[in-house]
């Protein structure tokens, strides 16, 4: 009885494959352990949303704590604060939602209709920049402008008589969720414009020539051409968007922006969840408590995304997943 020796061609290929590319493994490698020690591990801590934990208990209170089921679940969504958290926290989301999530469309529609190669380069990368910016330094940046001490643009504008004394943006209340989103447009214009620009520039260009041919002129090319070629990127980043409502929209940039800009002056327009949980949690030691209101918020989140990837899967046949 003869038994062959050979291995088959699918393994060998692998293995070749693997040899050829070690590095590029490791680096594989390496991002699955990152998410497993500070994605996945992590996760073991949920159980003390289900229990009344101290700190002091260490690591054994984990196992030890008595159970208090939904407690802290009931003891949030009873407490007066709710309300304003979960109004704050929706309110700037969908106002980024509305307003930054269409802007890097529109700006990645309007660079690919510049015929200036140099120009549309620079400005390209011009966009880019204060995304690499910390919402440290944004902060710092705000602060520098519209403070009502040394603000240089409420400076400015009292100085040449547009104003008669400085406005007050970073401790009124009122001012807080427009800051919240113009700053957020700013930071992330360009970044997210390259996931349309790559999406534009996988559109082939006969579909444009067709289209002129048949005499489209350059709105018409752009709603019949660009934004059908688009589509999928669109609904990608929105499912994204609608999923992260109770997380900051798509860049998921509110607890940044309410922890460097919010103050307790304008409090009442800045507490959200995450920033919420972050006092509640360090300040006053309640981690259990903390973890409930994480922990639902993620549950939240996930059926979002979801529920927003399968309505756009019937509605328009594209779909994250």
């Amino acid at each position: 009885m003869y038994v062959s020796t050979v291995a088959p061609v699918g393994t060998l290929s692998q293995k070749r494959r693997l040899l050829k590319q070690p590095w590029l493994h490791v680096f594989a490698i390496s991002g699955m352990v990152f998410l497993a020690l500070f994605a996945y591990m992590p996760m073991f801590g949920i159980v003390i949303a289900f229990r009344r934990y101290d700190f002091l208990d260490g690591i054994q209170g984990f196992f030890t704590s008595p159970w208090v089921g939904l407690s802290h679940f009931r003891e949030f969504i009873t407490s007066f604060r709710f309300g304003n958290i979960m109004a704050n926290t929706l309110g700037i989301s969908i106002l980024k939602t509305l307003f930054a999530f269409p802007m890097p469309i529109i700006f990645a529609i309007a660079l690919n209709e510049i015929r200036l190669p140099r120009f549309k380069k620079t400005l390209q990368t011009v966009s880019y920049f204060p995304h690499f910016i910390s919402w440290v330094v944004v902060s710092g940046i705000a602060y520098a402008l519209f403070s009502t001490e040394f603000g240089a643009l409420n400076d400015l504008m009292v100085r040449i008589g547009l104003i008669d004394e400085p406005l007050d943006v970073l401790t009124n209340p009122r001012s807080f969720w427009t800051l919240a989103v113009v700053t957020d447009i700013w930071k992330g214009l360009g970044w997210w414009a390259i996931i349309f620009i790559a999406a534009i520039a996988g559109i082939d260009p006969t579909l444009y020539e067709a289209a002129e041919i048949d005499g489209a002129g350059r709105l018409a090319r752009i709603r019949h051409v660009t934004l059908p070629g688009i589509r999928g990127a669109i609904v990608v980043v929105l499912v994204l968007s609608l999923g992260n409502l109770l997380g900051g929209g798509v860049s998921g940039s509110n607890f940044e922006q309410a922890y460097l800009l919010g103050n307790e002056l304008n409090n009442a327009r800045s507490e959200i969840i995450q920033t919420y949980v972050l006092k509640v949690g360090l300040r006053d030691g309640r981690f259990d408590f903390a973890a409930a209101v994480g922990l639902m918020q993620a549950v939240v989140s996930l059926v979002l995304i979801l529920s927003a990837n399968r309505i756009a899967k019937r509605v328009s046949g594209s779909s994250l997943f």
